[in-house]
């Protein structure tokens, strides 16, 4: 095994509150180790063309605090080929770097998984996305300020929506999960989460409609997963004008508004430990593994079970959120 002198660190597809702490504690976390850094700027993107700087402790400075992203991040198709790939390749070995450090969600390490076993390059992968989905970690970097984002907001449109005899449907992201959906809606008492997971059992509209609206409340707020399963929150609205023409709908899609902002503590934390974790998997000579927090407790997860399990939802918040619905 060769000795690793010098990472590249990337950030890659959707941004997520917490990721410029996971690009700190990696980038102080391999100087502690005598470990070089450089930052790639713009994800995959920047690998194939070159937008690279070294990195020093003050590059890491003071950012923390910050959401978004320090890096860029860009969607790369090119990288998705293989003589993309190949570029990608030698500009590692142009720069001399020995091993990557990936930060991102699904596609990110899904791209990361096919490039190291293609050119037999270690790489070590941060789960870095607001959707919480992927599997193997208990947590994503992201999630919880993502989480405390649709709280905060779902509370404001409370605010007005009991003002009206209204059904509101609020739109969240998880394009293919529903924690944010099904979390969200315990933590703010919504009436219901529409999530993809159990899209294909039930009709939950149907089952909202026919079970719900108690006639002691005045107002309604259902979150809505943005999934092509669901329909999102549009397709649910035109669904109730169709079938159920006596409820007042409205709808409100939250947007990149989720993706935003500083990180909350529990972010902050989360991406220090994984940051740090990361050096420490290398030094062991770990490869294409993910990074991931279980019970609180820092695990591996090879590439291919991580992008390519499902991650379950905890079916006991369902009927959580069921009960306390009444």
């Amino acid at each position: 095994m060769s000795v690793i002198k010098c990472i590249g660190i990337l950030t890659s597809g959707g941004d997520a509150p917490g990721m410029n702490a996971a690009i700190r504690a990696v980038t102080r976390s391999a100087i502690y180790n005598g470990i070089e850094v450089k930052g790639i700027y713009h994800g995959y993107r920047g690998l194939i063309s070159g937008e690279i700087k070294p990195f020093k402790t003050e590059n890491v400075s003071n950012i923390i605090q910050q959401g978004g992203t320090i890096l860029k991040t860009a969607r790369c198709k090119e990288f998705q080929t293989t003589e993309g790939r190949k570029l990608a390749y030698e500009t590692l070995r142009s720069e001399g770097i020995d091993a990557l450090v990936v930060i991102g969600g699904d596609g990110s390490l899904t791209g990361a998984r096919v490039f190291a076993q293609e050119f037999d390059y270690p790489i070590i992968g941060l789960p870095g996305t607001i959707d919480n989905d992927l599997y193997g970690t208990d947590l994503t970097i992201g999630y919880d300020t993502a989480l405390n984002t649709i709280m905060e907001a779902v509370d404001k449109i409370r605010d007005t929506a009991s003002s009206h005899e209204r059904l509101f449907f609020i739109e969240v992201m998880g394009r293919d999960a529903g924690f944010l959906a099904l979390n969200g809606a315990i933590a703010t008492g919504c009436e219901a989460a529409i999530i993809p997971e159990i899209s294909t059992e039930i009709d939950q509209l149907k089952e909202l409609v026919e079970n719900g609206f108690r006639k002691s409340k005045n107002s309604s707020i259902v979150l809505v997963a943005e999934s092509p399963t669901t329909g999102g929150a549009m397709q649910l609205a035109e669904r109730v004008k169709n079938e159920y023409p006596q409820y007042d709908v409205r709808v409100t899609i939250l947007g990149h508004i989720q993706r935003g902002g500083s990180p909350s503590a529990q972010d902050r934390i989360l991406a220090s430990r994984l940051g740090a974790a990361a050096i420490d998997a290398l030094l062991e000579g770990q490869r294409n593994v993910m990074v991931g927090i279980r019970n609180d407790e820092i695990v591996y997860v090879p590439f291919s079970k991580a992008v390519k399990q499902d991650k379950p939802i905890n079916r006991e918040l369902l009927d959580t959120l069921r009960r306390l619905s009444i």
